[in-house]
């Protein structure tokens, strides 16, 4: 490493976050730009360990000790060859990923952790700045044609390291455009979806074909030599009480959708806005905090997300020692705008705008409550629902269990329903290909990434795996993309860094 002293002179530090009022009137991505030489300080703060588990904590195998290295250096060109040789989307990952590498970083035994994703974003966008990301095109055209289902993380990925190794590949997409949850379950503050489609130009320029609001059917496919299967996860897990029908509650990615799609310039749903209302959001995870996000952003009246979970203790102690402490309680920027409690010096405008007329200063934006179930949602005699009723709960034997005596009413006129997904669509598509599934709604594959039931299929991505993180997702269409090669033409030069049995590693 270049600086042996690095981790102990420069305390870790991330870029600013623009204003909270200033924020919650648009849909631009939080963050301020790192001030000159923040990230060359960061990045000098790696130890470059003997063992570096973070190499194990991401599952694209980055080799991140070195492009660490080198940013501090100020090598930045050969930092980008290093972080595009594993990753080849490295401008979703630093945006989107919740860093399992930094969650893994030795120095976080003592410290804080090295800010690995900043770093790495840093390095991408130096990288297109300076016109370093070209089209990598093939040396060959082996003449074989490979369609990709999906053009989420896991699809992209597979396409364009097929493309890269000769291959005609032509991806499906059921929607009016592409890039899957990236685009459309993913709010605009935390990517906008300029940056996909400066990802898509490339690909297209590699010579990867799109196909927009196309549903394939098995016929269609009976042409491609191999068919790669990266269409996610998107049935939704169901709340499974009492009310669910009502009017007013509505699955979260219905709602996020909306927003995203009016962001693209069309037209959003009346009902799935929530200016004016009271809003619950049901879900502590990600989803329901982009929700979280998304209804300060519209105005609403009110917003409460119902979290399962406890409160996680606020600083690393000794109840959680590395590498438990990243369980500790964490703060999205949806949060901190929900923790923004109003001073009564906004101006006017700005309260219209943020449509917070029917608050008063002292007041906070919006509110978790956690270790809390719903009991059931009720509603009017015109079958809207009004609100809900919910208890507190308790863990015993490492499940949850109602509290008696502590159910509670709470109002609401919009529920949003934010519990994951349940698994892949097994009608449509999957039917006819006879892809098979597994008792938790995964799609059957082998060693290799195949179908058991049909040699031409192959799975990648959240249908196979269950829902994941972005990096997963990335990291299998690049192992199944070199699957795919093999089989088609007896050998690959395509890297593999995880195969369908592997694990996240446990920090």
């Amino acid at each position: 490493m270049s600086d042996p002293h690095g981790f102990m002179k420069f305390s870790r530090a991330e870029p600013a976050h623009r204003p909270v009022p200033l924020r919650l009137m648009d849909y631009r991505e939080v963050y301020e730009a790192a001030p000159e030489g923040q990230i060359e300080e960061q990045a000098a703060r790696c130890m470059d360990c003997g063992v570096p588990f973070c190499h194990e904590g991401c599952p694209l195998g980055n080799i991140i000790p070195e492009w660490n290295d080198l940013v501090r250096e100020g090598r930045w060109k050969e930092a980008y060859d290093r972080l595009h040789a594993t990753n080849n989307f490295p401008e979703f990952t630093g945006r989107l990923c919740p860093a399992p590498c930094e969650g893994a970083c030795v120095l976080g035994i003592n410290d804080d952790a090295v800010t690995i994703k900043n770093v790495e974003l840093a390095i991408v966008e130096r990288a297109f700045a300076e016109g370093w990301v070209e089209p990598v095109r093939a040396s060959l055209d082996t003449g074989l044609t490979i369609a990709v289902v999906g053009s989420g993380p896991a699809g992209l990925a597979a396409a364009q390291q097929l493309t890269r190794a000769g291959h005609r590949v032509t991806v499906f997409e059921r929607d009016d455009r592409l890039g899957g949850l990236m685009r459309y379950g993913v709010p605009d503050y935390k990517m906008e979806n300029r940056w996909i489609d400066r990802r898509l130009d490339q690909m297209r320029a590699e010579g990867t074909e799109f196909r927009v609001g196309v549903s394939p059917k098995a016929a269609e496919l009976a042409f491609f030599d191999a068919v790669v299967l990266a269409t996610g996860t998107p049935v939704a897990r169901p709340l499974g009480v009492e009310g669910t029908n009502l009017a007013g509650v509505h699955p979260a990615m219905d709602y996020l959708t909306a927003q995203n799609k009016g962001n693209e310039g069309d037209s959003v749903v009346s009902s799935l806005n929530a200016r004016g209302k009271k809003v619950v959001i049901i879900g502590g995870g990600d989803t329901g905090t982009d929700c979280f996000g998304t209804a300060l952003r519209q105005g609403a009246a009110s917003v409460t997300q119902f979290d399962i979970r406890p409160k996680a203790p606020f600083v690393r102690d000794a109840n959680t020692p590395w590498p438990m402490y990243p369980n500790q309680f964490r703060t999205a920027t949806a949060h901190e705008e929900g923790s923004y409690v109003l001073s009564g010096d906004e101006s006017v405008a700005d309260i219209e705008t943020l449509g917070l007329g029917q608050r008063t200063a002292g007041s906070e934006l919006g509110e978790r409550k956690f270790a809390v179930n719903t009991v059931s949602l009720h509603g009017d005699d015109h079958g809207r629902v009004t609100g809900l009723t919910g208890c507190q709960i308790k863990v015993v034997n490492g499940r949850r269990e109602p509290i008696e005596g502590t159910e509670f009413p709470f109002d609401a006129d919009m529920v949003l329903v934010a519990l994951g997904f349940s698994g892949a669509e097994q009608g449509g598509l999957a039917h006819e290909l006879g892809v098979g599934f597994d008792a938790r709604g995964r799609m059957i594959r082998d060693s290799s990434y195949r179908s058991p039931t049909n040699s031409r299929v192959y799975i990648a991505g959240d249908n196979g795996r269950g829902q994941s993180l972005i990096v997963w997702a990335i990291a299998e269409g690049r192992a199944c993309a070199a699957a795919v090669d093999a089989d088609l033409m007896g050998e690959t030069a395509l890297p593999v860094a995880v195969t369908p049995s592997d694990l996240p590693m446990a920090v």
